[in-house]
């Protein structure tokens, strides 16, 4: 029997022998983040910070894109509503007799 990774019963974690950040692997990356970045740390900071802040206002203009199109869509169907609404109502009703005979003329001829 021959097993493939689709039927192995192991999981992502070993596949990419990658586990969970520890404590020890989160101070490895800070000192070497320090030892990188000396002096310049405060403004790496700085600039990941105003990049953060820029990612949400571009985030945010999106969802208020997405709001102002469907405020633009129901504003239109209202206007639609609207318009019909204020017509009169129809004054020629149907007569079904006389459509049922018109039928049975067009069936015969």
């Amino acid at each position: 029997m021959t097993s493939t990774i689709f039927e192995s019963h192991l999981s992502l974690q070993h596949l990419a022998l990658i586990g969970p950040f520890g404590w020890m692997e989160v101070t490895a990356l800070l000192i070497i983040g320090v030892l990188i970045f000396g002096k310049r740390l405060p403004e790496v900071g700085r600039n990941f910070g105003k990049s953060i802040v820029e990612f949400k206002k571009g985030i945010k203009g999106i969802g208020d894109d997405i709001d102002s199109d469907k405020n633009a869509k129901s504003g239109t169907e209202s206007l639609d509503q609207k318009s019909t609404s204020d017509l009169p109502p129809a004054k020629v009703k149907p007569n079904p007799v006389k459509e049922a005979e018109e039928v049975d003329e067009n069936l015969d001829a």
